[in-house]
């Protein structure tokens, strides 16, 4: 029932952030700092950014793998993440529930995934994510995640695993441009590093 779960929650820091699959060339590179770099994009009708982080993992990818279906301790490494709950699994798809803390006065953001799971010839590993807001009924106390496209790609190489997160939200209710701006740039990074160290 775990399988395919702490996958979503990596979307987590989607609370204010934002990607999908769109036009490469438009990505900029907004961060490059301990072997981590995180680029953002525009999506058009939305004004919130699409980001990507790509890092180099040393631990073998089944380790990797293991970590991310790890619901419990899942929210040790992803940023932002005050809980998880897996609402369905069924082969290579999964529901997932998420909340995310956010700073006051903004009110915390919650979230149902729909996660998908490949596993191509090479051995790379694709964890696709969307956003399914009615999948469950609203919780007091948080704003619902109106909509997410994202995924995971875990490569092996020589080196490690190489690891891409992208990830474009529409995050609900009012967020402000400070908070937005910060968590694309925040979201990508610190789940990066928190899951290397814990990986390593």
């Amino acid at each position: 029932m775990r399988r395919s779960v702490s996958w979503l929650v990596g979307a987590v820091a989607l609370v204010v952030a934002g990607v999908g699959h769109t036009d490469e060339g438009a990505w900029r590179l907004v961060k490059d700092e301990d072997g981590i770099k995180v680029y953002l994009q525009s999506v058009p009708g939305s004004k919130y950014q699409s980001y990507r982080g790509v890092t180099l993992i040393k631990a073998p990818i089944e380790k990797l793998v293991a970590m991310q279906e790890d619901v419990a301790s899942a929210c040790k490494w992803i940023h932002s993440c005050l809980k998880q709950a897996l609402l369905k699994s069924e082969g290579d798809q999964s529901w997932l529930y998420s909340q995310f803390e956010t700073p006051w006065p903004v009110q915390s953001r919650d979230a149902v995934f729909h996660v998908k799971t490949k596993r191509e010839a090479d051995g790379v590993v694709v964890r696709e994510l969307a956003g399914e807001s009615s999948y469950k009924p609203e919780e007091k106390g948080f704003v619902r995640v109106t909509s997410a496209q994202g995924y995971w790609r875990l490569k092996p190489t020589s080196e490690g695993v190489e690891v891409v997160y992208q990830m474009h939200t529409e995050p609900g209710g009012s967020v402000p441009g400070w908070l937005a701006n910060s968590f694309v740039v925040d979201a990508p990074f610190n789940t990066l590093k928190a899951w290397r160290k814990a990986a390593e």
